[in-house]
């Protein structure tokens, strides 16, 4: 939101009034006010030509949807210049998955270009934070995708889970807790067994292609999916709960 001048208000200088924003918790309030920001200098457009100019020269116009242009290229390759799970942490995935219509996907209003890198910043730790479950989902769904099409890299995951049921099998039927010294001698070959199944079998591979794609999906979603309160789902989805009763 954009504030409107008031003379009886102090005078807060921007910095200080975003990062107690930032600090408050007010991130979506923070992120809506870089986005009305950003709309507001980009309905003011150039001036006139100036006078002599040549006939051939680029109107005011194509400089200013050629300066934007590159400047939403520049904020997508920000995307790839900072870590997104900075700000992560274990307990963002013991909580309730967020729902996939209200609170992930949302509606066409919930999405929007970024204005500028340090926008693209904010929404990408804040949404990773909040959806760290969902983002987890995705990944599993593109790895077992990444196995359908790779049925040698299935047969192989699937040989060395085996391996390891035998041998967690074997070793409590002989008894090799009392023979440690073998135990690990075996735990050695079917690490390095298990090694070379996974490396023939091109799991690799799936694992690369699931984690490329989920990382791409993550960061497009996380930077265009705008920053909203984090409490606004669970009081719609309870409202929804109290209109079916």
């Amino acid at each position: 939101m954009v504030f409107a001048p008031n003379p009886l208000s102090l005078s807060v200088p921007e910095p200080a009034f975003e990062s107690w924003l930032r600090d408050s918790g007010y991130l979506e309030i923070l992120d809506q006010r870089t986005t009305d920001l950003h709309r507001l200098s980009t309905t003011t457009k150039p001036s006139e030509v100036a006078a002599g100019s040549a006939t051939t020269s680029i109107s005011p116009d194509g400089v200013f949807f050629v300066s934007q242009f590159f400047s939403r290229i520049w904020t997508l390759l920000s995307l790839f210049t900072f870590n997104p799970f900075s700000k992560l942490a274990t307990d963002d995935f013991s909580g309730d998955t967020p729902s996939w219509t209200i609170a992930f996907f949302g509606s066409s209003e919930s999405y929007s270009f970024p204005s500028s890198p340090s926008q693209a910043r904010l929404r990408v730790h804040e949404n990773v934070k909040r959806f760290a479950r969902n983002y987890a989902s995705l990944f599993v769904l593109f790895f077992a995708c990444s196995l359908y099409q790779l049925p040698i890299a299935l047969i192989g995951l699937i040989s060395c889970l085996a391996l390891w049921d035998v041998f967690k099998f074997s070793g409590d039927r002989w008894g090799l807790d009392r023979y440690p010294f073998m135990r690990q001698t075996l735990i050695r070959i079917a690490q390095c067994a298990t090694a070379v199944i996974l490396f023939i079998s091109n799991v690799q591979l799936a694992v690369f292609c699931a984690f490329g794609v989920s990382y791409a999906a993550m960061i497009l979603h996380a930077s265009f999916r705008k920053l909203t309160p984090a409490k606004q789902t669970a009081v719609r989805g309870g409202r929804r709960n109290t209109a079916r009763r």
